[in-house]
C-alpha cells in the first residue's frame, strides 16, 4: 500500500492529499502541519477574514478527512527529513516513515531587521494567528501603518478603511504595486485607496521602526515620524526552505524542481509557495509563485506525480487582488514584453495585453468592479497557454470577441 508524508498542511498540501484519494491511492497518508488549525485558505486573512471576525476558511472539515482516510497532524512542527531510512522527525522525537515525501511548506512574512519580536505594536500578516491580532486594532479611532505597497498591504488597507481605522501605507519605491503591476492600472489602485482616505507615501525610506506596548513610531530617512497604533509590515514572503536545505536538497529561490515538482532526491516532490520550478510557457524561466491558484493547481499536480504520472507543469500564471468594489487580474507574466496595447470594456474597466517581439501573447493584466474583467482575463489565459499571436489591434477592439481568436 506505501505510505505519502506531506509536510506543510495549507491549501496546497490539503489539495493534495484530497487528490491522492480522488486519483485511486489507497495507501497511508500523513499530513502534516505546524499550525494549530486545519489546512485554511490564507486569501480572506486579508479580506472578509480581518473585517468579520470570522473563523478560518477551511479546506475541509475535520470530518471530510477522516472519511477520506487522511491523518492530519496540526500543532506538529517537522524538524528533519532522513533520506536514508526516508523518514521525518517531529519536534517530539517521533519518527514518521514515508515511501514519497512532498515538501508543501509555504513561506514566511519577511521581517524588517530589528522588529521580529519588538513589540506587540509590530506585526505581519500571514496566519490566522496574525489576522486576529491585526483585527483588534482595526477600528474608528485607530491608526495602522503599513509597509509595503504589494497586494497584502492594499488589500489591508482598503479592509481597515471599511472598519474605521485611519491608515497610512508607506511604499519604498515610486510607486505602488512594482512588481508584476502595470504602471496605468496601478494608478487606478492609487487613486482609489487616496479616495477612500488611505495616505499614500511612495519613494518613502525607513531609517527604524520604534514600539513599546502602547504604540509604534516609523521613523523615516528624511528625519519624518509617522506615529500609529499598529505597524504591520507587508513587504513579501521568503520560502521555507531549512528543512529542505538541511536534507541536502537543492535549492534556488525555493526548494528547486523539475517541470513534474521531483526535488533532487527522486522520491521527494515539492509544491506551492516553497518551490521554484520551469515554467514551459516562458522558455523555461524558473519562477517561484506565491498564488492561491498556483497552490491549488500544483497540489493537484503533484498527486498525480507522487503516483508516477510524470506530468509536467502547463498551467499560467494567475493572480487576483479585491480593493473595495475593483478586482485586478492577471493572467501570465508581462517581463519581456516589446508591446502594450489597451482594451477599454467600459468607462471604469479595462485591460493590457502585452506581446513580445514575435507577436506573442505573453501576459494581459484588468481592471475594474466586480468581474468586470475576469471573462477576457480568462480568455487571455487560454490564449498565452496556446501561444497565440493575435493582432494587437483586434485586441483593442471591444467587439473582437477573444474565443474567435483562440479559434483562429
Amino acid at each position: 500500500m506505501g505510505s505519502i508524508v506531506i509536510v506543510g498542511a495549507g491549501e496546497c498540501g490539503a489539495r493534495a492529499a484530497f487528490a491522492l484519494r480522488e486519483m485511486g491511492y489507497d495507501g497511508k497518508i500523513t499530513l502534516i502541519g505546524a499550525e494549530p488549525h486545519l489546512p485554511y485558505e490564507r486569501p480572506p486573512l486579508s479580506k472578509d477574514g480581518l473585517s468579520g471576525q470570522l473563523p478560518p476558511k477551511y479546506v475541509a472539515d475535520a470530518e471530510r478527512y477522516r472519511v477520506a482516510g487522511i491523518e492530519v497532524l496540526t500543532d506538529t512542527p517537522v524538524s528533519a527529513i532522513d533520506r536514508t531510512d526516508k523518514s521525518v522527525t517531529l519536534t517530539d522525537g517521533t519518527s514518521i516513515a514515508y515511501d514519497r515525501l512532498l515538501l508543501a511548506t509555504g513561506a514566511r512574512a519577511r521581517t524588517i531587521a530589528g522588529t521580529d519580536d519588538a513589540s506587540r505594536r509590530i506585526r505581519t500578516l500571514r496566519t490566522h494567528a496574525d489576522a486576529e491580532e491585526i483585527r483588534r486594532e482595526l477600528a474608528p479611532g485607530r491608526k495602522l501603518a503599513i509597509i509595503g505597497g504589494g497586494f497584502i498591504g492594499l488589500e489591508l488597507a482598503a479592509t481597515a478603511r471599511r472598519l474605521g481605522a485611519a491608515v497610512i501605507l508607506i511604499e519604498g519605491l515610486t510607486r505602488i504595486l512594482s512588481r508584476g503591476v502595470p504602471e496605468d492600472i496601478a494608478a487606478v489602485v492609487a487613486a482609489r485607496h487616496r479616495a477612500e482616505g488611505v495616505d499614500l507615501r511612495c519613494s518613502a525610506k525607513i531609517e527604524r521602526i520604534d514600539a513599546d506596548e502602547n504604540c509604534a513610531r516609523v521613523v523615516l530617512a528624511d528625519g519624518e515620524t509617522v506615529d500609529a497604533d499598529l505597524v504591520v509590515i507587508g513587504i513579501g514572503a521568503i520560502p521555507n526552505t531549512e528543512l529542505a536545505a538541511a536534507a541536502g536538497l537543492a535549492i534556488d529561490n525555493g526548494i528547486a524542481v523539475d517541470a513534474t515538482l521531483q526535488t533532487s532526491d527522486s522520491d521527494i516532490y515539492a509544491a506551492g509557495d516553497c518551490c521554484s520550478f520551469p515554467l514551459c510557457h516562458y522558455g523555461d524561466r524558473r519562477v517561484r509563485l506565491e498564488a492561491w491558484r498556483n497552490a491549488q493547481d500544483q497540489g493537484t499536480l503533484v498527486a498525480g506525480n507522487l503516483l508516477g504520472a510524470g506530468e509536467a507543469i502547463a498551467s499560467v500564471p494567475w493572480f487576483w487582488s479585491d480593493q473595495y468594489d475593483l478586482t485586478l487580474q492577471i493572467a501570465g507574466l508581462a517581463e519581456g514584453a516589446s508591446t502594450t496595447v489597451r482594451r477599454d470594456l467600459s468607462d471604469s474597466a479595462f485591460i493590457l495585453f502585452h506581446l513580445d517581439d514575435t507577436g506573442r501573447l505573453l501576459s494581459a493584466s484588468g481592471i475594474g468592479p466586480g468581474n468586470a474583467v475576469a471573462r477576457d482575463i480568462r480568455l487571455a489565459e487560454m490564449l498565452i497557454a496556446a501561444g497565440k499571436r493575435p493582432d494587437p489591434q483586434a485586441l483593442i477592439l471591444p467587439e473582437t470577441k477573444l474565443k474567435a481568436l483562440l479559434a483562429a
